[in-house]
């Protein structure tokens, strides 16, 4: 039997996909019998539903009462989850509320009055809130926490535990991430009643897309304007990470300077700007979106042929959690690092584990292929002329040529 058929009617009727991936699989059924759960899969694995689904099928929009809290570390993880549910509460009495830091709080507040159904904000709002007596955690039967690995670090552990702790008695508590580290298992653990615990591999997923792992060998100053050669790439849509917001502001104001197209995300962004950078990559105006880790999370953004990591990831996590975002929903993808000679050693540990070694790739003649210092020098002098490592001042109005070169920056 399917697990959609456990839902009510008006959700089965709803229900668009031909299969349920395989987290909805289990967690549906442990929500609705009321289980406090741990539970860890991949990005773009189906999460939001598994949880999303429950909480529809058991709360009562025809009571003045918020009933259920999913808190998010991001603005744009908060916002797709309230599309989410009002995309399956349309033509319902469930109301959401989306309660997010950049906005309106007087605003908030005056909604907040009229009992939304379900509530959805980042851990500083909320907080605020909270504490100000306009947002009832003692009237909250489910919480929810999505990307519960940053949620419960040390920055937000205590403000989200308070969520927790002073709601309703005998509360459902839910946390779930792409990545769930030891120590993150065990605070969490803490906080429920016998947790039940979900780990989802890539490979159990219904659809996995073939993912290649490759590096292009960089000095640290010229990554810059190899993302700016990336962004002229027919077809290419990447998500790119930097480890810091200093390293991401610097890249964007030289990109700027020379009109390429990538945008950024970061958290010192309004609330405008982010849609607006948002919007101009998910319509193709934009082919590069850089980011942070933390304005990236849970991103949810359709054909994405790359995951760019400009920096070497901190953690083993992060560098899994990011390249989650490719190869989703059966789609193939490319995982590509821009290797500084820095990082060797801290990039072959990361990618020690994966099922097939990561491929060296150049840029040459405009575009990236496999192949290293040796694969230049066996082309005809011709080309090899063509190829540097240095490249002659352009003004910021001259046009990308798909020129085979690098620019020394100061």
């Amino acid at each position: 039997m399917s697990v959609i058929e456990l839902l009510n009617e008006t959700l089965q009727n709803k229900w668009p996909f031909e299969e349920e991936m395989k987290i909805q699989q289990e967690m549906i059924p442990a929500m609705l019998d009321g289980k406090d759960i741990v539970a860890e899969s991949p990005t773009g694995s189906g999460k939001t539903l598994a949880y999303v689904l429950p909480i529809l099928n058991k709360v009562d929009g025809a009571k003045k009462q918020t009933q259920a809290l999913i808190v998010a570390p991001s603005q744009e993880l908060a916002m797709q989850i309230v599309e989410v549910i009002r995309e399956w509460t349309a033509g319902t009495d469930i109301t959401v509320q989306q309660l997010i830091g950049g906005a309106n709080s007087a605003r908030q507040i005056e909604k907040l009055k009229k009992k939304p159904t379900i509530v959805v904000g980042t851990p500083g709002r909320l907080n605020e809130l909270a504490r100000a007596g306009k947002l009832k955690l003692k009237e909250i039967e489910t919480v929810v926490l999505d990307e519960c690995d940053q949620l419960l670090s040390r920055e937000y552990r205590v403000v989200v535990k308070s969520f927790i702790d002073n709601a309703a008695w005998g509360r459902q508590i839910v946390v779930v991430s792409a990545t769930i580290t030891e120590e993150i298992e065990l605070v969490a653990e803490r906080m429920m009643f016998e947790p039940l615990r979900i780990k989802i591999k890539p490979e159990d997923m219904v659809k996995v897309g073939k993912v290649v792992h490759s590096f292009i060998k960089v000095e640290e100053r010229d990554k810059t304007d190899l993302l700016r050669r990336l962004a002229h790439i027919e077809g290419l849509r990447g998500l790119a990470f930097v480890n810091n917001i200093d390293q991401l502001l610097m890249k964007e104001t030289k990109l700027k300077y020379r009109d390429s197209p990538i945008v950024t995300l970061h958290s010192d962004m309004k609330k405008e700007e982010r849609k607006k950078a948002l919007d101009a990559f998910r319509n193709g105006e934009a082919r590069i979106l850089i980011a942070t880790d933390i304005a990236a999370r849970g991103l949810d953004i359709a054909g994405l042929t790359h995951v760019i990591h400009v920096d070497v990831p901190r953690t083993i996590e992060q560098y899994l959690h990011r390249s989650g975002r490719t190869g989703r929903a059966g789609a193939d993808g490319e995982v590509l690092t821009l290797l500084s000679y820095q990082d060797e050693k801290t990039y072959k540990k990361w990618t020690r584990e994966l099922p097939s070694k990561p491929v060296q790739k150049i840029w040459t003649q405009g575009s990236l292929i496999e192949g290293n210092a040796k694969t230049v020098d066996k082309q005809p002098k011709s080309e090899k002329k063509s190829i540097s490592t240095k490249k002659p001042y352009q003004s910021k109005n001259s046009s990308f040529k798909g020129k085979r070169t690098f620019k020394k920056e100061k």
